[in-house]
Parts: C-alpha cells; structure tokens; sequence
C-alpha cells in the first residue's frame, strides 16, 4: 500500500500564512511539529501579540514573569523578516530594561503598530522608540513619555492613544501636531490639563479625563467625538471666560456625524455667553448622547436644544437625566420653551431615549418639543428615576397628552 498523502505539508504557502495569523503566537510556534515544511513558518509573521497567556500559569509571579521573558526574547531571536506589529500586555512584567532591549530590536525592524499595555508603574518609553518613523498606530498606558529635544514627531502616526501616561501638556500638544496624518486620538485619564488639538486629518476623538479646557483649534475633518469630562468639586475647575465653550469646542467640525458627551460635557459646553443662533450648521450630524445632563440648569438645556435645532439631519437621540444636582442654581428668569423653538422642525429624527427622568418642568416640555417638532418619529423610550409608582403614572399620563406631528410616533416606558 502506498503512503497517505500528506495534506498539511502539500498546503500552499499562502493558506498556510493564512492558518497562523489566525492563531495566537504560543498556538503558531506549535505548529512546528507538524511537519518539516511547517518548522519555523511561525518565524515570518509580521503580527506578534503576547499575553500572560503565552506561558502556562503558575501561582508565583516570578515564575511567570521569567517564563514570559524568555518566551518574548525567544521569539525575537528566532524571528525573520519585518516585525509591522508588537503587541504586549501584561500586569506581571517588573522587568523593564527586558522591555527596552525589545523596543530596541524592534526599531530596526520596520514596527508599523506597536501596543504596551503595562501594569502601573515606572516604565519610562526608551528614547529608541522616537526612532520608529514608520508607526502608524501607537497605544501607551501606564508609561512616562518624555521625547527627546530632536524629536519632530511621527510623520506616518495614524492612531494614537496614550492612557494614564506621565507627560507634560505642552509634550501632548506638540506630538499631535507632529503627527500630520493623524486620524484617530484617544487620550484617557489626564488631570487638570489645558488641550488644544490641532489635527487637519482627524476624524475620531475620545477624550476622558479632567480637562480644564480644550481647543478644537485646527480639526475640520471630525466625524466622531466622545468626551467624558470630570472635575473634583464644582464648576469653577473649568476655564471660565465670555466665549461660549459650545461654539469654542464644536464650531469647526462641520463634518461631525456622530457627538457622545458625560458627565460633565454639557455642563463645560454650556459656558460662556450665548451667541443666539450658533455660526454652523451641523449637516452630517445623525446621532447625539449626552449623558447625566442637568435639565434643573437652563444653560444645559440650552446647550441640548441649540446642538438638535441645528442639526436637520439628526436621527437618533439619547439623553440622561443627572440625577444629583451638584451646582447651586439660581431661579430661572425665562422659560426656555417660550421662546421660538417650536418654529424648529427635526425633519429627520426617528429615535429618542430619555432616561432617568425625575418629572421637573424642563424634561417634559423637552419631549413635548420633540414630539411636536419630529415629523418622521418613530420610538421615543423614556424610563423614570421615580419611586413612587403613583408619581411615575402621573407622569406617564401627562406624557401621553401631549401631540404629536409624526403618526407613527410610539412611546415606549421602562420599568426599572
């Protein structure tokens, strides 16, 4: 009888390729047992990612730590050809002049993306990684980042994200505007910090931190953004000054699609003085969520009406109620919804949800003025942050009353 083909080694290369970057690169290295044809194929990927799950587990640290050491430094050894991707991430790893020796090799090896995600501590990012020109894609957390004074920036940076990274302000500033073909930016876990941003290719921005103040100076391509701003105590944390922070911040981003804001995002945009009608009109705007908003402050609920006045093409809204107010207000002089926003009509708004809705004045004439402005509504979801089922029904009822210019308009109450 002659011998059984030997399909796994008679795979073309190009399947085989595709086999092992579908495999985690502890998976990848096994395949070498396979045959003589497979032995060491692993040694070409260009895509290398490693875990704690790289080494088997053992209840002393050390011992994974050692393991995991020697499996990356292995690797590297063994490996052929350009590295595009190093991705690395671990709570166990003490041992940072191992990180650097790897950081170094890899700079002399085309790195296109590179990942480390450390456990807090003192990691300091090696002057060897300001070499690597060619990254696109760069995502630091809990290092220190401090560039050389040659350093100009990464001229091919795409995507970049920095959380929980020891840097001053100015360093930040001077790397974004570095990165000429920057496109997307996550920065997370910042205090006190003064942001301007200027980008002319960004089209995705998160923000997440106690910022004092940011500046949208040079960002025309935004078509994304989701800040989550906080501060310690009250509102004075924030820069205070005449200009209307929600012209400030959103005025040059006419290509906007989509805007997510919480905690205290609308509070930072409702600063300053009101211009009356804003300089833009957001077009491409679909989608807004802005989350604990205070409708208890006519400053907040101005900024809500402004930013979906302003956006004809808006198709989905999703709104919170705070259910704390935490800055001391002083008694409205006007009604909000006196004034001519009725004449406004959300041509295009299908989807409303309103949470945590407590019942006071401003969050049901809010969804009054939706429900009689919003020609195409379909949904509009509320859910109460009363306890008093008695309290919620009244509500509900007066909810119900109110008209509405779409048929097809359904309201939807969640139970708790």
């Amino acid at each position: 009888m002659g011998e059984s083909p030997d399909f796994i080694s008679d795979l073309p290369q190009s399947i085989i390729e595709n086999i092992l970057t579908r495999l985690s690169i502890r998976d990848a290295i096994r395949t070498s047992v396979l045959s003589s044809k497979w032995r060491y194929k692993w040694s070409t990927l260009t895509d290398l990612v490693f875990d704690e799950k790289c080494v088997s587990p053992a209840n002393d640290r050390c011992v994974v730590e050692t393991n995991l050491v020697r499996f990356i430094t292995g690797v590297l050894l063994l490996h052929q050809g350009p590295i595009h991707k190093f991705q690395l991430s671990t709570s166990f790893l003490q041992c940072r002049p191992h990180i650097d020796q790897w950081l170094l090799f890899l700079s002399r090896n085309g790195i296109k993306e590179l990942v480390l995600k450390l456990k807090e501590g003192e990691f300091r990012v090696p002057s060897c990684l300001f070499n690597c020109l060619k990254l696109t894609r760069l995502e630091l957390c809990h290092c220190e980042f401090d560039p050389p004074q040659y350093f100009k920036g990464f001229s091919s940076l795409k995507s970049l994200n920095l959380h929980q990274i020891l840097v001053a302000p100015e360093v930040i500033e001077s790397l974004i505007s570095g990165c000429p073909l920057l496109e997307f930016l996550s920065l997370s876990y910042f205090d006190s910090l003064v942001l301007s941003i200027s980008a002319p290719n960004l089209m995705y921005l998160y923000l997440d931190g106690e910022f004092k103040d940011i500046f949208l100076e040079n960002t025309p391509k935004l078509v994304a953004i989701s800040v989550s701003m906080y501060m310690h105590e009250d509102v004075t944390d924030f820069e205070q000054s005449s200009d209307y922070n929600l012209v400030k911040f959103l005025g040059g981003v006419p290509l906007l699609e989509k805007l997510v804001g919480y905690i205290y995002f609308t509070k930072y945009l409702s600063i300053g003085d009101d211009p009356g009608r804003l300089p833009i009109t957001y077009i491409h705007l679909q989608t807004i969520e802005l989350y604990q908003l205070c409708f208890e402050d006519a400053d907040e609920v101005l900024v809500l009406l402004r930013l979906v006045t302003h956006s004809p093409n808006l198709k989905e809204l999703k709104v919170s109620s705070s259910p704390v107010q935490l800055f001391p207000l002083e008694e409205e002089g006007f009604d909000l919804f006196e004034r001519d926003y009725f004449e406004y009509k959300l041509p295009s708004l299908e989807t409303m949800k309103i949470t945590d809705v407590s019942g006071i004045k401003n969050e049901l004439e809010f969804l009054r003025f939706l429900l009689g402005t919003s020609p195409v509504l379909e949904t509009v979801i509320v859910s109460s942050s009363l306890m008093e089922k008695e309290a919620k029904m009244d509500m509900v009822i007066e909810l119900l009353r109110y008209p509405r210019v779409s048929p097809r308009a359904q309201l939807l109450f969640l139970q708790d």
